[in-house]
């Protein structure tokens, strides 16, 4: 068995193998394998020089772009974990993470000074900060610039790549605090490597557009992780806007996009001659939530390529699986496992089902994390012995295919009878006149449960809640059908356009005068 490799490792490999292949391309110009290899080493022998030891956290804050990348190489060079901090969350919530992490050094954006000065004189372990792109937020701290012009190569570290942490990545629960996933570098490893061979990814030829935070595992793993360690080029965009993201695709030469549904949708809206600048890409990668058939079908129509469905969470790496894109690809399936890893479906006993029937997805494997950082009750409730829970309710058909029912957490139970809210969103979406919708449970004193649709009418619909209803009692079951339509103008997404379905449930408790403490 081959002994397994840390990411420093193999990045540094890759490196002097393709020195001057672009890693990272920008509009100011290409990152060459060898520049973004030299920026981590200084980097990682100026951690070192301020007395980060192997096994300190690491926090890192910053926008999409090269400095993200050498940042979190160079973090792991020096032989320390690294935190990325979403840049969405309130300021309260980066305290928690960086006090629950023991976070000893803090690197940021200086694009994002002013909500630096929220959290970092909260941090009760920060030792050292050092500013990304521009200047320091306070005198004290240091200027990546002046890292990167300082010589020098870092100490060697000797690192158990199966068992030694490469990043703890904090999950939002629905509830409480955040989580953090202990990744291993293992973890991360296997998993970029399952990706790129699942994917057909092509070293020096594909590049892939991330417009996806960094900070989030699926853009971590699929859109740097893997290049980083299989010779492929990254586009990296700094926020999401449709037509600055196709014209980055187009001045970048990209051939794989990477995108959540409601990325998908909005880019849809976009004029025939944006259009036109996709010519290149020659395969969408879908992950983060359940993406909609009736959406699949109209890009792919419009747009040429086809969209490979895959998911997975953050403690599994993130990717468990995915729809090959050779084919066959089953619409509404998040596809088969990827190499390497084992999928199956549990019973609440931690029993096996068998194909057809609806249970928990759970995953065993290489990429399955090392537990919750701090939280060994937390870790235990998540595996049924050394099968990963993932919380998904879903089953596998007879050939070996996965289909993601729902969350077991947004399950909705009326009169006794289950009702999965992915049903009714896909009729919802079948709908002319729907461009987004999401259902969620409310309590109810005689039927348990009733369900309660969140629609956004298309731009110049005409739209009311009887209408949704009529067309839902049309394709649905009676005790399937929403005893609620809201109408909105928008549905809450968080950095990587998720919706926020645990925003949805608020709304509603608030408007039932829920206590809310």
């Amino acid at each position: 068995m081959t002994t397994p490799q840390t990411i420093p490792e193999v990045f540094l490999e890759t490196a002097a193998r393709y020195p001057d292949r672009a890693l990272v391309w920008t509009p100011q110009g290409e990152h060459r394998f060898a520049d973004v290899a030299e920026a981590a080493r200084r980097i990682a022998a100026a951690l070192q020089r301020e007395g980060i030891q192997p096994g300190d956290r690491v926090a890192l804050y910053a926008i999409n772009g090269p400095e993200f990348v050498g940042a979190y190489l160079g973090v792991q060079l020096a032989g320390a974990v690294l935190v990325p901090l979403n840049l969405l969350i309130a300021s309260e919530e980066i305290r928690y993470i960086l006090d629950d992490a023991g976070v000893r050094g803090l690197l940021y954006h200086a694009a994002l000074n002013e909500k630096v000065a929220q959290f970092i004189d909260q941090a009760s372990e920060l030792r050292l900060a050092c500013c990304i792109g521009g200047q320091p937020l306070r005198p004290e701290h240091h200027r990546m610039a002046d890292w990167l012009a300082a010589a020098g190569d870092p100490e060697p570290v000797g690192l158990d790549a199966a068992g030694e942490l490469a990043a703890i990545l904090y999950t939002s629960g629905t509830t409480g605090r955040p989580k953090g996933a202990m990744l291993t570098h293992r973890n991360l490893v296997s998993n970029a490597a399952s990706v790129c061979q699942a994917l057909a990814l092509r070293p020096g030829q594909d590049r892939l557009l991330v417009v996806l935070p960094l900070f989030h595992a699926f853009a971590a793993t699929v859109g740097m992780l893997t290049p980083a360690l299989h010779g492929l080029t990254l586009v990296p965009v700094e926020r999401f806007d449709p037509a600055l993201v196709s014209e980055r695709i187009a001045a970048g030469g990209a051939t794989v996009f990477l995108g959540v549904p409601s990325m998908y949708n909005l880019v849809l809206r976009l004029p025939d001659e944006q259009v036109a600048q996709w010519q290149d890409i020659r395969l969408g990668v879908a992950g983060g939530a359940a993406m909609p058939v009736e959406l699949l079908e109209r890009f792919e129509a419009r747009f040429g390529f086809p969209i490979v469905e895959g998911d997975g969470p953050t403690e599994c790496g993130p990717v468990t699986c995915v729809n090959p894109p050779a084919g066959p690809r089953r619409p509404g399936s998040v596809g088969l496992p990827v190499p390497g890893v084992e999928m199956a479906i549990f019973d609440t006993g931690g029993q096996p089902l068998p194909d057809g029937e609806i249970g928990e997805i759970c995953v065993r494997g290489p990429n399955v994390m090392k537990g919750y950082w701090h939280r060994p009750e937390a870790t235990a409730e998540a595996f049924f012995g050394d099968w990963f829970r993932t919380g998904d309710l879903g089953y596998r058909d007879a050939d070996g295919y996965f289909f993601m029912v729902d969350r077991i957490k947004d399950l909705i139970i009326v009169n006794g009878m289950n009702v999965y809210p992915r049903m009714v969103e896909e009729v919802l979406y079948r709908h002319p006149d729907i461009l987004e919708a999401a259902v969620v449970g409310e309590p109810h004193p005689s039927h348990g449960e009733i369900v309660v649709a969140h629609v956004v009418p298309r731009e110049g619909a005409v739209l009311d809640a009887s209408q949704v209803r009529a067309w839902c009692r049309e394709h649905l079951g009676p005790h399937q059908v929403p005893r609620k339509v809201i109408l909105r103008d928008a549905l809450p997404k968080n950095a990587t356009g998720k919706i926020l379905k645990r925003e949805l449930r608020r709304a509603g408790e608030i408007e039932r005068g829920v206590d809310q403490e």
